[in-house]
């Protein structure tokens, strides 16, 4: 729909310019004005709260000592205060004596170039064309000091068609750009401002000022008030518009109680605060392929933090990614994540390599999300028995959300036949008969007859998640588990399961991610059907169980990129697992092994090149044998767990670990450490765990120029003590940027540990430096 409506839009406007005739359609146009702009989050500056600092440095970027032209954006989601931080600049007493001319021009998605230049010009209409108009506003900026804020602008394409016309007078002119792209910002290569949401007392100043102007507020309400400002998440628009409600409601506990309610839905509902309609504009200029990924956020239950790889595999499996020749549909997926996290739709948390692997949605997003998908039937949320739901094609149904009188009655309204291609949910194990089911996720109560025999009813399955909280001693697959032909994920926690010889020929499977896994031999097959039963879209591949890892069984699984494999104590000896075939798995790069009864590991095990990280667990080794994994080209993580340790000295080699940028090193009986910077050239990120024998970090760890954060959790106080010498070492040579943690387990640990310390002879040491933090766990 989104496509034909372009081409038709973009058929009139052709229409029209052949008539010499102005579109029929709406046209949105920009504002130019000497002391405001269109829609503000509000037009009395000093309500502004939070970005004083902010304000500061702008003002500075504004009237510094550059001659030169400068491009200042600004970045940041909907309602997060661009807007009102360029306007408290624009219209400052300092700004309006600095510069020769100011003008302000709003952008929106569908702009229209020649408007924005007669705006510029301050102009209603003109027959000119643009490239005359261009060079008109060239000549009324040169030799003169300018300042033009360019208000929210949402491609680039849009900067370069007017950009040319401003020119380089080597005066100090300066421009302002407020974006909610990251990629736009990024793109003017200058230091750009990154706005944040506030914090809690940021929140309740900002949310006083506008309720009560220059008065206080009543104390019987300030604890409902901080409640209210709680639940707005630091985000300025928010608190402006509930806090303009406020201020013209009734000073009693009870309404304000009910605001806070009721208070996303007010958020969206009122038209004078404008909150729904600015943030709804991001979701308005999505491209379409973006769109379904965004509404799709509904389906995770407020303030969730989503992981990454889960919300892919549930995207790819819903069909909302487009393929390519390049790229896997994970990949794909990720550039989707990716944009939605430029355009500050999604708010993201890095993982240990680096990737992000949390993600989460701003309430007031998240009820928009759901607000929207529900009134296009995308999404039907149950909160309680709904009239045709049981006709919607993804239904949710939380249980947290579900009033319990209705819970019942919800199970058997889940039973009815129905257009469902999508159930998650939270409640106990009884399931619709939909044959055509193709998503389905849900938690507890299930009965054990289900893995067993019901399973292979849902034919046309692409994604299955099984979360049971009691463990089954092993659950048995039916044989007939491979007429679940379109089957991508299975995802089954806190489950033995055995499965059949058949599951080799699920051609279709991603992801198989299971809590213990008992995987058959894979069938021998003739040369002309060698290449038949080949998985080759299976990625992920965990937690395999005491497998056997035959040059058959590693052309079956070429292609997996996460691996873990574990055996127990009551596994075949380890001769018989064939370990060193898994350096054919040359697509492999994150490997978790458990080899409690594997001894030797590092002796019997060979690593593919591609590796890139790799989890040891519950191992013995010998210092003298990490050589084997710190020439591994590629490995940036490196975590090292419950290792036991054959001697208690570590003596890197120089050489090795050239790209490793993370280590995890934790409950190994390590005493002495002997490394230097040159060891791990580009670790960015150590942390030490349970390190009780541990007698020191090496000091000169702090000289590697990439190190940012050094952690010691539990570990002994002669380690901690090296920590905080390393942390002021640093320091004092000027490097800002390593900060240095150290985390004890008891109350009495911690003050021992300061006690120790200012009784030591380097008492000099400084508690309060900025780069290091002692604290209880």
């Amino acid at each position: 729909m989104d496509s034909v409506t372009k081409k038709v839009m973009a058929f009139k406007d052709e229409s029209g310019s052949r008539d010499d005739m102005q579109p029929t359609y709406p046209m949105p146009t920009a504002t130019t004005t000497a002391s405001s702009s269109t829609t503000l989050i509000t037009t009395d500056k000093n309500t502004m709260v939070g970005f004083d600092e902010q304000l500061t440095r702008l003002l500075d970027k504004l009237t510094g000592q550059r001659s030169n032209r400068q491009i200042i954006p600004i970045v940041g989601m909907g309602g997060i205060g661009k807007t009102t931080l360029a306007q408290n600049a624009y219209e400052h007493s300092l700004i309006l004596h600095h510069f020769d001319i100011r003008t302000w021009v709003t952008v929106s998605q569908k702009y229209n170039v020649k408007q924005l230049l007669l705006q510029l010009l301050s102009r209603q209409s003109c027959e000119t064309d643009e490239h005359l108009l261009g060079q008109e506003l060239h000549k009324m900026l040169w030799g003169r000091r300018y300042l033009i804020v360019i208000d929210d602008i949402w491609s680039i394409e849009a900067w370069d068609k007017v950009s040319g016309f401003f020119p380089d007078n080597n005066n100090g002119s300066r421009i302002v750009v407020t974006t909610r792209i990251s990629n736009v910002a990024t793109h003017f290569d200058s230091s750009l401002f990154e706005l944040s949401f506030l914090d809690e007392d940021q929140s309740w100043k900002l949310l006083c000022k506008k309720a009560f102007g220059h008065a206080d507020c009543p104390s019987k309400l300030v604890d409902i008030g901080k409640e209210i400002v709680q639940k707005c998440k630091g985000l300025p628009l928010a608190i402006c518009v509930i806090g303009g409600l406020l201020g013209r409601s009734h000073m009693t506990q009870k309404y304000w109680k009910n605001i806070s309610k009721d208070l996303i839905s007010i958020l969206n509902s009122r038209e004078d605060g404008n909150c729904s309609s600015i943030l709804s504009l991001s979701y308005t200029y999505l491209p379409a392929h973006l769109k379904p990924c965004f509404l799709y956020m509904g389906i995770f239950p407020e303030d969730d933090e989503i992981r990454v790889s889960q919300l892919i595999k549930l995207w790819v499996a819903e069909g909302f990614i487009k393929s390519n020749e390049s790229q896997s549909l994970e990949e794909i997926a990720r550039g989707y994540l990716n944009n939605l996290i430029d355009r500050n739709l999604i708010l993201k948390q890095l993982g240990s390599n680096g990737r992000i692997k949390f993600c989460r949605i701003h309430d007031l997003l998240r009820d928009l999300s759901l607000k929207v998908a529900q009134k296009d039937e995308f999404i039907c949320v149950m909160e309680d028995i709904q009239q045709g739901v049981e006709r919607g094609r993804r239904i949710v149904c939380n249980e947290k959300n579900l009033q319990a009188k209705y819970r019942s009655q919800v199970l058997h309204t889940l039973q009815l036949p129905s257009l469902t291609r999508t159930l998650v949910t939270h409640m106990d194990g009884r399931f619709s008969n939909n044959r055509l089911m193709r998503v389905m996720s849900f938690n507890c109560g299930a009965k054990k007859k289900y893995l067993r025999r019901h399973i292979v009813d849902q034919v046309n399955m692409r994604y299955l998640a099984y979360n049971k909280r009691t463990r089954f001693l092993v659950v048995k697959l039916p044989s007939s588990i491979n007429v679940l032909w379109n089957l991508q994920t299975i995802i089954i926690r806190k489950n033995k399961i055995k499965a059949p010889s058949e599951i080799w020929e699920m051609r279709q499977l991603r992801h198989v991610d299971i809590y213990e896994l008992h995987l058959p031999d894979p069938p021998q097959s003739g040369d002309q059907q060698q290449h038949e039963f080949v998985l080759q879209n299976l990625q992920t591949l965990k937690n395999v169980v005491n497998f056997v890892w035959s040059e058959e069984a590693c052309k079956r699984v070429v292609n997996v990129r996460k691996l873990q494999i574990e055996y127990d104590s009551h596994s075949k000896n380890s001769k018989d697992y064939l370990l060193y075939n898994i350096c054919h798995l040359h697509k492999l790069e994150s490997l978790t092994c458990l080899p409690y009864s594997v001894h030797n590991l590092l002796q019997k095990l060979t690593f593919p090149s591609s590796l890139k990280k790799l989890y040891l667990v519950g191992t013995k080794v010998h210092w003298k044998d990490l050589t084997i994994i710190g020439s591994l080209p590629n490995l940036e993580v490196l975590n090292l767990d419950d290792v036991s340790a054959v001697e208690p000295v570590w003596n890197p080699v120089e050489g090795e670990f050239l790209r490793l940028k993370y280590l995890f090193i934790s409950y190994i009986d390590l005493v002495q450490w002997n490394a230097d910077s040159s060891h791990f050239p580009v670790l960015e990120k150590l942390f030490l765990t349970q390190m009780y024998k541990l007698e020191e970090v090496p000091l000169d760890i702090g000289e590697i120029p990439t190190l940012g954060f050094l952690q010691l959790l539990e570990c002994s106080e002669s380690a901690a003590i090296s920590a905080m010498r390393i942390a002021e070492e640093q320091e004092n040579n000027g490097n800002e940027e390593l900060q240095v943690r150290v985390v004890f387990d008891s109350k009495e640990k911690f003050e021992s540990f300061q006690e120790k310390m200012k009784q030591s002879a380097d008492d000099h040491i400084n508690f309060t430096r900025n780069n290091f933090q002692a604290m209880m766990f």
